[in-house]
């Protein structure tokens, strides 16, 4: 199991960041899967930053999202969209055509889900994907219990998050709001992972990943199974593991 434990917060972002950057360096056409949160924003903007003093070529990298809030405008500024634009997409300079995204609008998401998935396959698959990790131990929007070999799809997402998007957007109860995502079995396709995860809130479902059994109830717990995983940690999230 490859378990790297940074000392501080800035080197933690530093080398998610570079994570980034040498795979690009390494395949400029690589495939990349980014996913959005408290966790990767500063990653994000640190990749734009050396990026903007040592400019590398970026014009045949693809990016991607791992998932997507459904029913909100792509401008909210907590849609995955926007996101990554604000982050990293845009001080990149990736092409709009090398950006893909679920769509936050849809009359047919079962359809716009393959759509995405078979889109990334056409492109070679995924190269590295950079994954946070849920305090429930989701994994985009693949909430505890969601199947190991589920592939794209639309699913509920947790309460908490539900709650801030309605009061964010006006959203009214009777319109109904979930989260597009790649599925598990799509995430464990990626040849390269990097799982990251900081502060002392983790600790304790970081334990439960990597020390527990691999179980449905803490999706990211299959990571144990993969060939190919980093999981990056800070010494918060880290706390809880056994000295081994």
């Amino acid at each position: 199991m490859n378990v790297t434990i940074t000392k501080n917060e800035r080197e933690f972002d530093c080398t998610a960041a570079w994570r980034i950057i040498g795979e690009i360096l390494h395949k400029p056409e690589a495939v990349i899967g980014l996913s959005t949160g408290r966790t990767t924003g500063n990653l994000h903007r640190i990749v734009g930053e050396i990026h903007s003093h040592y400019p590398f070529n970026t014009s045949a990298v693809t990016f991607f999202g791992l998932d997507e809030v459904t029913n909100v405008p792509r401008e909210y500024a907590g849609a995955c969209y926007t996101m990554l634009k604000t982050e990293i997409i845009d001080a990149l300079g990736i092409k709009d055509e090398n950006f893909l995204m679920l769509p936050t609008f849809s009359d047919d998401f079962s359809k716009d889900c393959i759509a995405f998935q078979e889109e990334i396959a056409r492109r070679g698959g995924i190269d590295l994907l950079i994954l946070g990790l849920g305090e429930n131990g989701h994994l985009g929007f693949n909430q505890p219990q969601s199947p190991f070999n589920g592939e794209a799809w639309v699913t509920k997402m947790n309460p908490e998050l539900e709650e801030r998007i309605r009061r964010e957007t006006a959203t009214p109860p009777e319109k109904e709001l979930g989260g597009a995502t790649l599925g598990i079995k799509n995430i464990m396709q990626a040849r390269r992972i990097v799982l990251v995860a900081k502060g002392g809130n983790k600790a304790g479902i970081v334990k439960q990943m990597l020390e527990g059994p691999v179980t449905p109830d803490v999706p990211a717990s299959v990571l144990q199974l993969h060939p190919d995983c980093e999981f990056l940690l800070d010494t918060a999230s880290a706390s809880g593991l056994s000295e081994k």
